[in-house]
């Protein structure tokens, strides 16, 4: 048996600076606003109305939180019905800000989805918002990243 191996192109600086929207269906996009500012995060004003709530994590990444209607009308999809659909991973720049923005999460209307988890190198937490999306907030050491 052989195998063939190949190789991918070198990314483009257009495949390396994309930018990336992740749409979420939530059932009150103002209180999903108040949830997520007082967390310490921006909202874009240009891309929010009574439909959506735009939270820019980083100027090349936004999560887009949809009143449920507004979102299924672009594809016209509907809810699952049961089970988790993703987990979303932010990053933090040490432990103390994992700690402190599920703290926040909580303090704010968020549940534990689980107790904080230590893997040495990486140290990690978990909150569901008010509409049931699953967060992660990781810290990893970068040394150990290589």
């Amino acid at each position: 048996m052989t195998t063939t191996e190949t190789t991918s192109p070198a990314p483009s600086a257009a495949t390396t600076e994309r930018m990336l929207f992740v749409n979420l269906p939530v059932s009150d996009p103002a209180a999903t606003r108040s949830f997520w500012s007082g967390l310490g995060f921006a909202i874009n004003e240009g891309f929010c109305d009574a439909n959506a709530t735009s939270v820019q994590l980083n100027p090349l990444t936004s999560v887009m939180f949809l009143e449920h209607d507004y979102f299924h009308s672009f594809h016209g999809t509907t809810a699952p019905t049961s089970g988790t659909g993703a987990l979303y991973c932010l990053s933090a720049p040490s432990r103390d800000d994992v700690t402190a923005l599920c703290e926040a999460a909580f303090a704010a209307g968020a549940t534990r989805s689980a107790d904080p988890t230590d893997q040495g190198p990486m140290f990690g937490w978990s909150f569901v918002d008010p509409d049931g999306h699953l967060w992660e907030v990781m810290w990893m050491d970068p040394a150990a990243m290589g």
